[in-house]
């Protein structure tokens, strides 16, 4: 237990000092002032588009839960689920660990409207699932639409291969909508049983969770210059494989990673002008959200205390 406690808050951190000197080897020539610069050429109308992208983005994550309450037939307030969704991704997003530390948030809020562990722990993995499946919706689109992007990191894949790579990836796709839509009997892996969504639940995991990491990427995108930027599908393929990669990581805000695959996926950019357009990123995506949600934990705290102090009070608001 000792181990597994202390496992990936090492992996976290040994990740963040391997991101943090390679990318240190590759911005070795990026002085304070170039960043200022960068910073400071940012249109005014970029600075709002950006802010625009990022409530895209965590509007997009609150229909994350309410899909998850959908399937499980429990009906809660939107204000409250927006909340709840909100304080839960913005702890996790800083914290790393996303799972857990998003888990703990959703539990406390939504064990006060009536749901069971057994629920949550369906909940929770069903928010997991929809990320996942417009992450790979997006892949697969990003990959035929733009077979090339996997020369940014590497040789890794032949052209033709990551056309074939995008399709197949599409083609899982359309296969689990199809089962849905077909209302097949659950998948039994090992003693789990996958049980296929309702269609009304599949179409909106299909919108919901492309239009997340579409609103995050787009934060990315207008931060960035127009002289050598290679268009939003290339900007939304790179953020694909830097947000996969920070929450495989487990390092905190993705600290160091997401950085590091930016200025590798874009060599043709001043690497001053793509730093600058991260940092816009993790002060809309990350920090304003972060300060937020620090704000609603007490007032929910002290509403729920006050509630369980009413005559015949349960604790639920």
């Amino acid at each position: 237990m000792t181990l597994k406690k202390y496992f990936w808050p090492v992996v976290g951190a040994a990740t963040i000092a391997v991101s943090a000197w390679l990318l240190y080897k590759e911005l070795r020539g990026l002085s304070l002032d170039d960043l200022h610069d960068s910073l400071s050429q940012i249109a005014t109308h970029d600075w709002v588009l950006a802010g625009l992208c990022s409530l895209v983005a965590y509007a997009a994550l609150a229909g994350y839960d309410r899909i998850a309450l959908m399937h499980l037939d429990r009906k809660v307030n939107w204000l409250f689920i927006a909340l709840a969704s909100f304080t839960a991704y913005a702890l996790s997003h800083n914290v790393g660990a996303s799972v857990i530390s998003g888990g703990m948030v959703r539990y406390r809020a939504y064990s006060s409207k009536g749901l069971d562990a057994r629920e949550i722990g369906g909940l929770i993995a069903l928010c997991s699932f929809t990320f996942l499946l417009g992450a790979l919706l997006l892949t697969g689109l990003v990959l035929v639409w733009e077979p090339d992007i996997t020369g940014r990191f590497g040789d890794l894949l032949p052209i033709g291969a990551s056309m074939a790579t995008g399709r197949v990836i599409l083609g899982l796709v359309g296969l689990y909508t199809i089962a849905s839509m077909l209302r097949l009997r659950p998948l039994r892996i090992g003693t789990f049983q996958v049980t296929y969504p309702a269609p009304p639940v599949v179409l909106s995991q299909l919108l919901v969770g492309p239009m997340e990491l579409i609103g995050a990427a787009g934060i990315i995108y207008f931060a960035l210059p127009e002289l050598g930027n290679p268009g939003f599908v290339v900007v939304l393929g790179i953020f694909l494989v830097s947000f996969s990669a920070a929450l495989i990581s487990h390092a905190p805000g993705g600290l160091g990673v997401l950085e590091l695959v930016f200025v590798m996926g874009l060599p043709e950019m001043d690497q001053a002008d793509v730093i600058a357009a991260l940092l816009v990123f993790r002060l809309f995506y990350l920090l304003i959200p972060l300060a937020i949600a620090l704000l609603v934990i007490p007032i929910f705290e002290r509403t729920q205390f006050r509630a369980g102090q009413e005559p015949g009070g349960d604790g639920e608001v």
